[in-house]
């Protein structure tokens, strides 16, 4: 099953590639030429990054470090919305302002080919960035059209949290492997824990339930975009996963509270010992796991790969990739400090403060690494059997779609059958060519 994915996932980025390729000149601003082409990134001063909440205050550390040694090429932090889709928004409006205000930008993977066909973001010279040591799949989310546009700088892959002290007490002995074996094991657990709830993921109506449908479909055997780039949510393998979490809430397996969880509602009711088993990203662990009181789980959880339907699951890729504006001035001190912030010091420094998976593969093995998060073989599995979401220049209006038919779904407002339907024909007329 691993390998079906990893082959789905690289088909389907060349699927991003034709999709794109025929809304190119769709949307807004973009041509069938794609991104600002390469060519020498000129400048040098001072630069601003436009990122989320940097909720560890490495990112900060970092900057702190650069600026020390470049006093005359000084990097200022601009802190967007917690919320992903808040970002992109932010983001996206300032590109079409052609404002100067964002120099390097932190985008979610799966905006980076958006950026790029509406020439927002610049092409990046690929001899001077080690892809080679990079995660393959990661390097393909900065890609498009087989240029590079984007320095994969944090990687992504869904993990399943679990309470190993409450599966060991209830004589599971392992984590489970589907969806079957994981209710079975809560049904245990809660014969002696009533009141603790099985599973969550994020399912509040927002990008976290796109990943989270996308998952489950493809932990079903199913897809979102069939290897020719056609839409294939009016499958049974797409029903499959979405009934799994409409049934879930509907049994209770998954609490009623969940449909409103983003990652760090979910999070805080994992560390609370509110749920058995939790579908969330690496950065959870170092915080779950934290010894000044916050969590009431450190020290009694695991993590294990998703499970499936018929067998392990296959997670979203996740991650987020550093780009320069097309707009902004000194844009060779932004390649600089690009490359810095990807070197393998200060990914190891990323790691160790937030528990966040690096790009470099060489960080996953290494023993000292391991010791201190065992979860690591774990995630770099998951990453490289993981299948990217649609890509495209419409992205904005495929998510959405995707979140109003899980949403609907799952709160009762609609059939398993009617939301799908609705959006197999919404996705036909987004990736029209």
């Amino acid at each position: 099953m691993m390998g079906k994915a990893r082959v789905r996932g690289a088909a389907l980025l060349a699927v991003a590639a034709v999709v794109l390729a025929g809304c190119g000149d769709s949307g807004s601003g973009g041509d069938g030429g794609g991104g600002a082409a390469a060519g020498a990134l000129e400048g040098r001063g001072p630069i601003k990054f436009a990122t989320g909440k940097d909720t560890s205050g490495n990112m900060q550390k970092l900057v702190d470090q650069w600026n020390k040694d470049h006093p005359d090429e000084k990097v200022e932090i601009v802190e967007l919305p917690e919320a992903a889709d808040e970002q992109r928004n932010q983001m996206i409006q300032n590109a079409q302002a052609k404002s100067k205000e964002f120099t390097v930008l932190n985008l979610d993977v799966v905006w980076t080919a958006e950026f790029a066909a509406n020439r927002w973001v610049v092409e990046l010279p690929q001899d001077e960035i080690d892809l080679d040591s990079l995660l393959e799949p990661a390097v393909n989310t900065a890609k498009y059209r087989d240029k590079l546009y984007a320095v994969p700088m944090y990687s992504d892959g869904g993990l399943l949290y679990y309470r190993k002290d409450l599966l060991d007490a209830a004589g599971v002995a392992e984590p489970p492997k589907t969806w079957a074996e994981m209710k079975d094991a809560c049904a245990k657990v809660q014969a002696k824990n009533a009141s603790i709830g099985c599973y969550a993921g994020q399912f509040d109506k927002y990008e976290g339930l796109t990943v989270n449908f996308s998952e489950a479909v493809q932990s079903a055997g199913g897809s979102i975009l069939d290897e020719s780039g056609k839409p294939t949510v009016n499958t049974q393998e797409a029903k499959d996963g979405l009934n799994f979490l409409v049934e879930g809430l509907k049994s209770k397996e998954i609490p009623q509270a969940a449909i409103t969880y983003k990652e760090e509602e979910g999070r805080r009711a994992f560390q609370d010992g509110q749920l058995v088993f939790h579908r969330q990203w690496p950065y959870q662990y170092a915080l779950a796991n934290a010894t000044d009181g916050s969590s009431k789980v450190a020290g009694k959880f695991a993590v294990a790969p998703l499970p499936g339907k018929d067998g392990p699951g296959v997670s979203t890729l996740g991650g987020h990739n550093f780009a320069i504006s097309a707009f902004a001035d000194n844009k060779a001190t932004a390649l600089d400090f690009i490359k810095f912030f990807n070197s393998e010091e200060a990914q190891r420094s990323n790691l160790l403060a937030t528990s966040q998976a690096p790009t470099r593969a060489n960080l996953y093995d290494d023993a000292e690494l391991q010791e201190q998060f065992p979860y690591l073989p774990t995630l770099k599995e998951s990453i490289l059997n993981a299948v990217p979401r649609p890509q495209a220049v419409k992205y904005g209006d495929v998510t959405a779609a995707m979140q109003e038919a899980a949403y609907g779904a799952m709160t009762g407002e609609k059939s398993t059958d009617d939301a799908l339907n609705e959006l197999q024909s919404k996705l036909e007329s987004l990736t029209a060519q």
